[in-house]
């Protein structure tokens, strides 16, 4: 007689939030894979999930897409933490324990960015050849590179290597110089700011920046005027409003 192998019953997690606020859960099948979402409640803290079959999922563009729709649904009426994308456990109850044993990290969490949302702020050097940019900004780059380039043989390994020490050291003097303008400008509208590494070598500074929900749009007048501070070789992008997903840490075992 064959036996069909039992279907896995897991529990795709997209948030932690607080049982009252949640209680009337995203509704509609929103969901990873296109399944409900719901919430799992215990005690003062609640979990938001939906079923799924698989033990693993790639992070493909309709799933992201579904995961970050649901955090983004649940904020703009609550306080969220948000999970981090293909976090699956293995049961109904595996969810519960997970409340059980995280409960005052969480409301400690929960309690810290409420009512606060994540605004993000990206400026670029927008200009076509960085290196030729900091030549004409930075007169010792400048004078490094004459010297370099005007010997009589080629370059050598060790010069070409002592220039781009130079150009890295200066590049990130002046990231430094314009992020601490910036932060300046931004810090009367923000509970905190965070500084990630710039992802790019054109990138001058890639800010997180925790905002009361009601600052928003203070929070936005105070981009603009950091940007007066700089010409047009700068270009300021800022996104949101995001879950904190730079100010909690939700580390969840499954």
């Amino acid at each position: 007689m064959m036996h069909k192998a039992k279907q896995f019953g897991g529990r795709y997690l997209y948030a932690i939030a607080d049982a009252d606020a949640a209680a009337g859960g995203v509704g509609g099948t929103i969901g990873v894979n296109g399944t409900p979402v719901y919430v799992i409640p215990e005690g003062p803290v609640a979990a938001v999930v939906s079923n799924i079959a698989e033990k693993r999922i790639r992070p493909e563009r309709s799933k992201l897409s579904a995961h970050h729709g649901v955090v983004k649904r649940l904020m703009a009426d609550t306080t969220v933490l948000p999970v981090a994308f293909g976090t699956i456990a293995d049961s109904l109850q595996a969810v519960r324990n997970i409340l059980q044993e995280n409960r005052e990290a969480f409301l400690e969490q929960l309690n810290r960015v409420r009512g606060k949302v994540e605004m993000g702020l990206r400026v670029t050097w927008d200009v076509p050849n960085i290196f030729e940019y900091m030549v004409n900004c930075r007169p010792e780059l400048a004078a490094l590179r004459d010297e370099v380039m005007g010997k009589q043989r080629p370059p050598s390994q060790e010069d070409k290597i002592e220039l781009g020490r130079l150009f890295d050291r200066l590049l990130a003097q002046e990231r430094e110089r314009h992020t601490e303008a910036v932060v300046e400008v931004l810090a009367p509208h923000c509970v905190e700011i965070t500084q990630n590494q710039p992802r790019e070598e054109r990138e001058v500074m890639h800010l997180a920046c925790l905002v009361e929900r009601d600052d928003q749009k203070r929070f936005e007048e105070g981009v603009f005027e950091a940007a007066k501070l700089f010409d047009n070789h700068f270009a300021f992008d800022f996104n949101g409003p995001w879950a904190p997903h730079h100010f909690v840490n939700v580390a969840i075992e499954v």
